[in-house]
């Protein structure tokens, strides 16, 4: 909670890159619910797979895997599980599935973290439960060397920082110390960086920044796996993570290399939803309808150009087609001539 301690100052400034990510993000997040109207056969094929990805990144980074040929059985069917393996990468897909169904309805407490925990440990004993014994986080190197990279906060202690960490951070969205996407990453760090789980903290995190994505209706995390992303770029998770923890204890941290990271995964996945869905959306009519929506979407005059930024991958040439067989129609008008021309929806 040392992050949201610092944000609870309310800074005047954020980083210039931090508010570039957030004004992306913005404008996606705008182009959301445009796609989201479209193609149900698109958006299903696109959270299936993105349910197998997250289920298998989030625990692969972990070094929990199954046998590829058990992937779909195991997150889809109702098999017997052979091993633990298995029951965690089940328990995970049951875990997204919750947050899918019911988003917003989830509080964020120390319970839902707990009950987070307990369904992606399997059958162990302290699943659940927070740590009893030390758990530091160990570097381990090739040649056998070990270090310390951080001293994590003692069992003692984690009950306590624990219950602040939950007040700060439903405080801080409900204050609005700062963006709310920036506080729901500020509480994703403090949460690794106390560490209150013997084993799971990094998929706990992980299924906490969907949960709060949904909080603040970032919904892309359901149709591209932000687990994937994390995978993919590993090496600097694991070294914004190192940067953004160091003298943590004493609230004199950087937490900006690990939220710039975060907000650039959001970014990812939402470029990648846009050109997942443009690939899979084959249906006839599927980039007219996202055209008709976007005006939709206006309460006002419109130009092409209005639309065309609304509407990403998406030739002018067809905008423009578009707009003369809804003119024919009687549905929109326009206020003028020429290029720049302002048009009005009719009714």
């Amino acid at each position: 909670m040392m992050t949201l301690r610092q944000l609870s100052k309310k800074p005047s400034s954020i980083p210039s890159i931090t508010a570039w990510y957030l004004a992306d993000i913005g404008e996606a997040k705008g182009m959301q619910n445009l796609f989201i109207k479209q193609s149900p056969h698109v958006l299903k094929a696109l959270r299936e797979h993105a349910l197998i990805e997250s289920a298998v990144s989030s625990n692969r980074i972990e070094g929990v895997e199954i046998e590829k040929s058990r992937i779909g059985t195991v997150i889809f069917g109702k098999p017997h599980l052979r091993d633990r393996n298995e029951e965690e990468v089940r328990g995970y897909r049951e875990a997204l599935n919750l947050i899918h169904e019911n988003g917003k309805d989830i509080k964020l407490s120390e319970k839902t973290i707990r009950d987070f925990h307990r369904m992606i440990s399997g059958e162990i004993w302290d699943a659940g439960k927070y740590k009893d014994k030390d758990s530091n986080i160990i570097q381990k190197y090739q040649d056998g060397r070990e270090r310390i990279r951080f001293k994590t906060i003692s069992p003692k202690e984690t009950p306590q920082y624990m219950k602040e960490l939950v007040k700060l951070g439903n405080e801080s969205i409900k204050e609005e110390w700062v963006h709310p996407l920036i506080s729901a990453i500020a509480f994703n760090l403090d949460f690794l960086c106390i560490h209150p789980f013997r084993d799971g903290n990094g998929r706990v995190s992980r299924l906490l920044l969907l949960l709060q994505s949904y909080y603040l209706d970032i919904i892309v995390g359901r149709y591209v796996s932000f687990e994937r992303l994390i995978e993919d770029n590993k090496e600097r998770y694991y070294e914004t993570l190192e940067e953004s923890s160091k003298n943590w204890h004493s609230g004199k941290h950087d937490p900006w290399p690990y939220i710039n990271f975060i907000l650039y995964i959001v970014k990812s996945a939402y470029k990648e939803f846009q050109d997942r869905f443009e690939k899979t959306a084959t249906a006839k009519g599927a980039k007219t309808g996202i055209i008709i929506k976007s005006i939709q979407s206006y309460k006002g005059p419109f130009t092409v150009s209005d639309i065309e930024r609304l509407c990403s991958g998406v030739s002018r040439d067809m905008i423009k087609k578009v707009f003369t067989d809804l003119k024919k129609k009687g549905d929109i008008k326009p206020l003028g001539r020429g290029p720049g021309a302002q048009w009005v929806k009719k009714g």
